[in-house]
């Protein structure tokens, strides 16, 4: 497979399993655009790096994803740099851990924000040019928890299963353009994300570090292992295949068997 003269966009693609799509895509020859906060020469380090590896184009995006208009600005830049997205990778996410009735506003709005509706606009803004072209891949990063809940993670949950919904939705909407859309839902990844997530969870069930990880994260995945995000990026790269054409609006568990259950 090779996907020269493609271009992809990863949102929350600065580290972690955002950061394996690029560069599982960029191995292929595609362009890439990473987005995503952090250290600016930790950035640009690999933004050169996704350069060498595909001989192609990689661009930094360093907008905001919950301000509609700062999605619209980066989804503007990449139509003007490459004609448009011809893969879309909504990875973006953070997380938060409280009871619901003290789950704060803010972190609500603001998860709700960053983990569906951005996929909402920058989905909105690059099926035009997909369908325009006759191919395109959207491919969200959902979770475990698009399909099965945990306690203490009301916000999260919910924008993940609307994650999975929304995107069988534009499945269907786009399936005679040659234009597929899935989920991919990891269990745990060992990311920052889950990582800042371990001294909420000690907080909120009175656990230590170690319980955390043993008897919360990995509890529900019986292969009791981390997923890779190499693995998840594998499954991303394959959905991105001619081969996968026809899978569409399927929402594929990596999850090391915790939604079997």
């Amino acid at each position: 497979m090779t996907l020269k003269g493609k271009t992809a966009l990863i949102t929350g693609s600065t580290s972690g399993i955002g950061l394996a799509y690029a560069k599982a895509l960029a191995g292929e020859g595609a362009n890439i655009i990473i987005n995503g906060f952090g250290d600016k020469d930790a950035i640009e380090k690999e933004r050169l790096a996704l350069e060498a590896t595909s001989g192609a184009k990689a661009h930094y995006s360093g907008h905001d994803l919950t301000k509609a208009d700062q999605i619209e600005a980066m989804m503007a830049e990449a139509a003007k740099a490459f004609g448009g997205v011809d893969i879309l990778i909504n990875n973006a996410g953070m997380q938060h851990v409280a009871p619901v009735e003290a789950f704060p506003v803010d972190k609500w709005d603001l998860i709700i924000a960053l983990n569906l509706t951005a996929a909402f606009h920058t989905t909105r803004l690059a099926v035009p040019y997909m369908k325009q072209q006759k191919w395109g891949r959207i491919i969200q990063t959902a979770s475990a928890h698009s399909k099965a809940a945990s306690p203490f993670k009301s916000a999260y949950v919910t924008a993940k299963h609307g994650l999975a919904g929304f995107t069988k939705t534009v499945a269907l909407e786009v399936a005679t353009f040659g234009v597929t859309a899935n989920c991919i839902s990891p269990g745990y990844v060992w990311t920052p994300l889950v990582e800042n997530q371990i001294p909420d969870t000690m907080k909120a069930r009175g656990m230590t570090r170690e319980q955390v990880i043993s008897d919360v994260l990995l509890a529900g995945q019986p292969t009791k292992e981390f997923v890779t995000a190499e693995q998840v990026a594998a499954i991303a790269l394959f959905l991105c295949s001619d081969a996968a054409s026809q899978i569409t609006g399927a929402n594929l568990s990596v999850d090391g068997g915790w939604t079997a259950q």
